[in-house]
């Protein structure tokens, strides 16, 4: 539900600004402030959970994601789809860890890369069927029921919930780090704040650069508090940790990219090639089957070359991805755009996984709630920071070119920019050592396993 929902509203930004009376790029607020909201509470919802309990918790996230799709649904302006977005991203922010952490401590350790390829499995499906229901709904019905819809599964998954998910409880629990949250929330939507004002809206010069140095101080703050904290909300120690700094950094470059792609390529198809929602969401449906079929080859991937290998060539071919995707256009064979958005997305699924399991490679047990929550906020601010970074350098290139709306040459230019910044990731993916992750991959064992004797050989010394 979560994931759907955060896809689905970017095919249906054109439609939601003619109903709103607003271009569709002031929407991207929409958009990323739901994802910052998960950013920011994310963090929080573990130590939540602990106090009051694992199905509590999730029962309580659910209401308030379908209390928040409602108001959503029944928006008459823009600030106010904002604000239901927000409570949506609460909601949100406590589903998602929780779920990790139930099954963290329901599952031996040594099942840890089988669970978390379940876990990672809705993020995959949940763009695929996104943008598709989205269109759907936008071109048959109205963009208000892909907030509608979230309310018959919302009770289902409240009913599921209590059928099924324990109530877990932290019997040794830690200090809450009430300042720390306030600070690292300050410090996001400080920033969140500044990007926004990058896409060229009305904001005075003044305030974006008070903002700036908001952000700035804030950040400050935190980062001293973080380190003399026992148990911060956000623990920078770990990125001492060389696998956790790798997948943390080279996936915030990543991410950044790929966060964009889904804002991007649905407005390039509607705006651009002038085709419906509808249409616009069965393209991009095809790039999230790749995703999909990837899921089962990961694994042997992994084994046969390693995380350090996999993660440098294919950061490569997708970043290459993302510049043919900029050169889309609307007389190319609809069977070749298909073709490549299926094979593109079988390379950035195979990313996402290498990303998001290197990340707990080396992590201690005891610092794995940890990890899950830091590495889960560094997922969904990037993404945030996508799509406003991609709405700024989409304006720019209208502004530059002086016009009103984006052209197919300012989406080019856009998607050659976030290629770019995907293809930083590379040389950090470079630093790691060759059996980086090697307890997960196998790769290292395969590797230091002799070849086997010619036939009628011994390994018995000559007398």
């Amino acid at each position: 539900m979560e994931q759907i929902d955060s896809t689905a509203i970017a095919t249906a930004l054109p439609a939601m600004g003619v109903s709103l009376g607003v271009p569709p790029l002031r929407l991207s607020a929409a958009v990323t402030a739901y994802l910052l909201s998960l950013a920011i509470f994310i963090p929080i919802s573990g130590a939540i959970a602990d106090r009051l309990g694992s199905r509590t918790v999730f029962r309580l996230a659910i209401g308030i994601f379908v209390l928040g799709s409602i108001l959503c649904g029944l928006s008459q302006s823009v600030w106010f789809l904002v604000a239901s977005r927000v409570l949506q991203g609460i909601g949100g922010a406590m589903m998602v860890p929780v779920g990790r952490l139930v099954l963290l401590r329901s599952v031996p350790k040594a099942q840890f890369v089988a669970m978390m390829s379940w876990v990672l499995t809705p993020a995959m499906v949940g763009p695929m069927v996104g943008p598709l229901l989205g269109g759907y709904l936008t071109t048959y019905w109205s963009w208000r029921w892909i907030f509608f819809i979230n309310v018959p599964l919302g009770i289902v998954g409240i009913v599921l919930v209590t059928l099924f998910i324990p109530q877990i409880k932290e019997s040794d629990q830690k200090p809450f780090d009430l300042k720390g949250s306030v600070l690292s929330g300050l410090t996001l939507s400080s920033l969140l704040f500044v990007l926004e004002s990058v896409r060229g809206d009305s904001l005075p010069i003044g305030l974006a650069a008070s903002m700036v140095l908001a952000s700035g101080v804030f950040g400050t703050l935190y980062f001293r508090h973080a380190f003399r904290h026992p148990t911060p909300v956000l623990d920078f120690r770990l990125l001492r940790i060389h696998t956790f700094f790798v997948a943390g950094i080279g996936g915030v470059l990543f991410r950044l990219s790929f966060g964009a792609f889904p804002f991007l390529l649905p407005l390039m198809l509607q705006l651009g090639f002038g085709v419906s929602a509808a249409r616009s969401g069965m393209i991009t449906f095809v790039g999230a089957l790749g995703s999909v079929a990837m899921k089962a080859a990961a694994s042997p991937v992994f084994r046969k070359f390693g995380y350090r290998n996999t993660l440098i060539w294919n950061g490569f071919i997708c970043s290459a991805f993302i510049v043919i995707c900029g050169l889309f256009r609307p007389d190319w064979p609809i069977a070749l755009i298909y073709a490549l958005l299926l094979v593109g997305g079988v390379f950035r699924s195979l990313q996402y996984t290498g990303y998001g399991t290197l990340a707990y490679a080396d992590i201690p047990p005891e610092k794995t709630g940890a990890a899950i929550g830091f590495h889960s906020m560094i997922q969904q601010f990037s993404v945030t920071l996508g799509i406003t970074a991609s709405a700024g350098i989409l304006s720019l290139t209208m502004a530059l070119a002086g016009h009103d709306s984006p052209t197919l040459g300012d989406f080019t230019l856009t998607f050659f920019t976030i290629a770019m910044v995907s293809l930083v990731a590379v040389p950090i993916c470079v630093t790691l050592a060759m059996d980086a992750g090697a307890e997960l991959s196998g790769h290292s064992a395969l590797e230091r396993t002799p070849p086997s004797a010619p036939h009628g050989a011994t390994d018995k010394p000559p007398d």
